[in-house]
């Protein structure tokens, strides 16, 4: 891999790799764009084939949290941690994560960081203990804790505008759901789904997450299956690239008319998602749609978190995938580069006031 010129490309503004024998830990964290504020995002702790793939991840998950932050006017930029986990090595996971949060400290508020894939609020209570630039703890003073529910909310919002565009209605009862990975996201959306009267068929590569959605009155499929079923509404929510060669044909025979989820990078090139519009399926953009938890940690900013202010900012998602669907009509495009537009449009005003001359810069981080 060509490191600088995969920087270039989509102009990234720091790759830190960071390691302790000690502790195991391996960790890369990329921060994307500052242009509105520190970077923020989440840290995944996972298991990767090759550590290409894991600069790889870290690099398409700041970029996407640029946009996130930018598209849900929050004054934030991107950027992700992925930490190397190996599967066959036992790690003390306090030690890690300490190690970790010391590294963070060292980046001076440049970046923030929270929970994600393979992370919880345990972990970010480590971290907390190395520094203060981190966000969703169980400790913290003002802190919101478990991003989880706001991320659902947010991704169950985005279907109802989703819906309303693809069949005039943003009602989801009678409609048939396709949950994709029900762990701590997909399972409240499939509790909020079923209980607005919708038919949900979920799968889970892990069987914890596949019974507690039985018991919730999901219906169960093999991975491999699930876009067999005929449905109205597909949300990819594990891993991304979900929408490729493979999948596209598949949605087309199941009948699917509306794709949303929690899942980053659901588009596995940028094609697919040309290739959906061709199609005629509406596509609530992933990080638009997931926004939720991001807005949820970024409240804790405005002088410690408020849930009934944080639910109100995460509900205003509708109104953002309504704008993508109106700039995507007005412009032409296909509604992932709509999406693109709404966020591009605002860090191209905010950078433009940069040649202003201030004394001193305010951020969120000095509130």
């Amino acid at each position: 891999m060509e490191l600088f010129k995969s920087m270039g490309k989509y102009d990234y503004e720091q790759l830190v790799f960071m390691h302790d024998e000690e502790s195991g830990l391996k960790a890369i964290t990329c921060i994307h764009d500052t242009t509105l504020g520190p970077s923020l995002g989440g840290t995944r702790y996972w298991t990767y084939e090759n550590e290409e793939d894991a600069i790889e991840d870290a690099m398409r998950l700041a970029r996407g949290m640029t946009y996130k932050a930018a598209a849900s006017g929050l004054p934030l930029g991107g950027g992700k941690t992925v930490i190397i986990k190996d599967p066959d090595k036992q790690v003390n996971q306090e030690a890690l994560f300490r190690a970790f949060g010391r590294f963070v400290e060292g980046l001076n508020g440049r970046y923030i960081t929270a929970a994600d894939v393979g992370t919880t609020t345990i972990e970010m209570d480590y971290i907390y203990q190395e520094t203060d630039f981190v966000a969703g703890t169980g400790h913290k003073p003002g802190t919101s804790g478990n991003p989880s529910p706001s991320t659902a909310h947010g991704v169950y919002i985005g279907i109802k505008a989703a819906a309303k565009k693809a069949f005039g209605s943003n009602s989801l009862e009678g409609r048939r759901i396709l949950v994709e990975g029900v762990g701590k996201v997909g399972y409240l959306l499939a509790e909020a789904a079923l209980e607005e009267g919708a038919k949900v068929y979920a799968t889970d590569i892990f069987e914890g997450p596949r019974e507690r959605a039985r018991e919730l009155g999901c219906e169960i499929v093999e991975a491999d299956k699930l876009l067999d079923i005929e449905a109205d509404i597909y949300a990819p929510c594990a891993m991304g690239g979900s929408i490729n060669d493979e999948s596209l044909p598949k949605l087309k025979k199941a009948g699917v008319k509306v794709i949303a989820g929690s899942a980053n990078n659901q588009l596995a090139e940028p094609r697919h998602g040309d290739k959906l519009d061709e199609m005629g399926l509406v596509y609530a953009p992933d990080y638009i749609v997931n926004a939720g938890g991001l807005i949820q940690v970024a409240d804790e900013f405005y002088g410690g978190y408020k849930a009934e202010r944080a639910r109100m900012s995460v509900n205003r998602i509708y109104d953002q995938i309504e704008k993508v669907f109106e700039i995507a009509d007005r412009d032409g495009v296909p509604t992932y580069k709509a999406a693109n537009t709404l966020a591009e449009e605002r860090i191209k005003a905010v950078r433009n006031t940069k040649s202003i001359f201030a004394r001193s810069n305010k951020s969120v981080i000095d509130r």
